[in-house]
């Protein structure tokens, strides 16, 4: 029907005549109705078409034109800024602080923060690859290749064999090697400065002879030398001693003398920018590893080292910043993490201290054909007990070695142990006390100085007494109850390691050292000690552990020293994580 049907059929004077009274007929009258229907339907459609006519309203300009365009209307959606709830939680998201977005035709936001390039990139890239050169290969990738070579060109990042995200790969005639760093080692203690590699080979006691290829910046061919050490990292009567077992070894190769780096135009004192180990000399290298050469304007007095953490379930985050600020109250300069799988909230807690500079954290993983599937990864481990200790000693000697210059002692510590001073409050003045001691015990300079292991008996229905005006959730401060019983002189104790002394590092002594053998001093549980926090004992004393170190306990409240200055700075970072439940912090105390 036309629109100028339905206005003359709807005009008001026309109403009377189809009203027309009782004569109307049952059809007459279905009729009627209908057209009194149509009439109001289209006096709404009327309304409606004029109020939007507003220039402002969405969609206008389109009500005469038939049915308005769907992807027309999609395109004046008001923009709308993305707001990233990780941001908002303090968790820093891609590499743009506040990224631009904007409404797609879909109505989906997007970030429409534009692509680096890969220069851009670079740093980022380094940071998650850290054994790689990856900045000075880009830098100089164009000069190295246009330079005329007579021994093996300059291995490309995309010529590396990498294996599990953080290895390098070099396939021998006589087995495979997973390399995971290389350092520079100028020490006073080192005969001939070196370049020593870390890394697994599957196969005790090498033979096989290979060299390094040690590249210098602005030198057209590497400067070859033999490895002159396959150090092992273990000691073979702790298990797994036999071929095809993942091995750790430190191997070194010596530096240049003067007289070649200066016959190839190079500074003497010149350190290789990176290191290729090869088993002929001049061939094609599938690693290439940056060169560790960290030298910091000022030394630092301590850092500690922490194993990979492998907590992908339980949420260990409140405690962790309790044992981070105790460890900085004590004087810890830097605490230097390695990471497998965590949960969520300890990933959100050491973000943050990364941020504050307190803490560095490594990712890692186990090298060759181990599992590395999170869960399954920590399956393995908890099975292959002598396994999980070799791959162990690959992140201590890592820290070890990164910090050569940087710190005169490190301690290798869990997150479940601190090394407490009895009578001092710090690390500093502890440190002050023993050295003097151990001289007038023997004139010789100790590459260690170890502590005694104690429990601190974690107790899961905490059926003592809560302590008064301490947080419930102050782990360490609330429990104060240890064994009487210390552990045997020299099991399960922890070290300050000299960093001049030390060549490799197990969790709890110095496996070999510069200058002779290693020694270490045992300092008195009067002086200090090493706190276990623990619910039960290692395996290996699990027999004698209610006899000897559940059954007789004493309260030690030395921690509470530390108490005004502690309880603060962890409410402070746990309210900056907003880790609090609000409701239930009025009765914490």
């Amino acid at each position: 029907m036309a629109e100028g049907q339905i206005l003359r059929m709807c005009h008001w004077t026309r109403w009377p005549l189809l009203a027309g009274g009782n004569h109307l007929r049952p059809f007459q009258r279905s009729v009627y109705v209908l057209v009194v229907w149509t009439c109001l339907c289209y006096g709404l459609f009327q309304i409606s078409s004029h109020g939007s006519a507003d220039p402002s309203s969405t969609g206008a300009g389109y009500a005469g034109a038939g049915p308005v365009n769907s992807r027309l209307l999609l395109q004046k959606v008001t923009e709308t800024p993305l707001t990233s709830t990780a941001a908002s939680s303090g968790v820093a998201v891609g590499t743009a602080t506040q990224p631009a977005t904007s409404t797609d035709p879909a109505g989906v936001k997007i970030d429409r923060t534009k692509p680096t390039d890969d220069e851009d990139m670079a740093p980022f890239i380094q940071q998650r690859v850290p054994n790689v050169p990856f900045e000075f290969w880009l830098r100089e990738k164009a000069k190295i290749y246009g330079k005329n070579h007579t021994c093996a060109f300059y291995p490309s990042v995309f010529d590396i064999k990498f294996n599990n995200n953080y290895w390098q790969m070099f396939r021998s005639s006589n087995g495979t090697f997973y390399l995971y760093g290389a350092y520079h080692d100028n020490r006073p203690a080192v005969p001939k400065a070196t370049i020593r590699i870390l890394g697994m080979i599957d196969r005790i006691e090498p033979t096989v002879k290979t060299h390094c290829l040690l590249w210098y910046d602005a030198a057209k061919d590497p400067v070859v030398m033999p490895v002159v050490e396959y150090k092992y990292v273990w000691n073979q009567k702790w298990g797994n001693y036999k071929q095809g077992l993942l091995q750790p070894y430190l191997m070194a190769c010596h530096l240049p003398t003067a007289a070649v780096l200066a016959n190839k135009g190079l500074p003497v004192d010149q350190v290789p920018i990176s290191v290729s180990l090869t088993e002929k000399g001049c061939e094609p290298p599938t690693n290439n590893l940056r060169v560790n050469n960290n030298v910091p304007a000022k030394k630092g007095r301590f850092a500690v080292c922490v194993k990979g953490l492998d907590f992908l379930r339980e949420d260990l985050s409140v405690r962790l910043v309790e044992w981070i600020e105790l460890l900085g109250l004590l004087g810890a300069d830097k605490i230097f993490l390695y990471e497998l799988e965590v949960h969520p909230n300890i990933s959100k807690v050491l973000r943050y201290y990364q941020q504050t500079g307190r803490v560095e954290l490594t990712p890692i993983t186990l090298p060759g054909e181990q599992p590395n599937v999170p869960g399954l990864r920590h399956m393995y481990l908890k099975s292959k007990i002598t396994s999980k200790r070799q791959n162990e000693v690959i992140p201590y000697n890592d820290c070890l070695y990164r910090n050569l210059h940087s710190y005169d002692y490190i301690a290798l510590m869990d997150t479940d142990e601190v090394i407490l001073p009895k009578n001092v409050q710090t690390w500093n003045e502890l440190i002050d006390i023993i050295v003097p001691k151990s001289l007038a015990a023997a004139n010789y300079t100790r590459a260690s100085y170890n502590f005694r292991n104690v429990y601190f008996w974690d107790d899961a229905e905490h059926s003592h007494r809560w302590e008064a005006n301490i947080p419930r959730h102050m782990h360490m401060l609330q429990h104060v109850y240890r064994s009487y019983n210390y552990t045997k002189p020299n099991q399960y104790v922890k070290c300050f390691h000299n960093v001049q002394k030390i060549l490799t590092l197990h969790n709890h002594f110095p496996l070999a050292c510069l200058g002779g053998g290693c020694t270490s001093y045992p300092v008195e549980p009067e002086t200090a000690h090493l706190q276990h926090y623990r619910a039960d004992c290692v395996s290996t004393l699990k027999k004698s552990c209610d006899t000897e170190y559940k059954q007789h306990l004493v309260k030690d409240t030395i921690i509470w020293r530390y108490k005004e200055d502690l309880i603060p700075r962890v409410s402070q970072v746990l309210k900056s994580l907003d880790f609090f439940d609000h409701k239930a912090e009025a009765n914490q105390l």
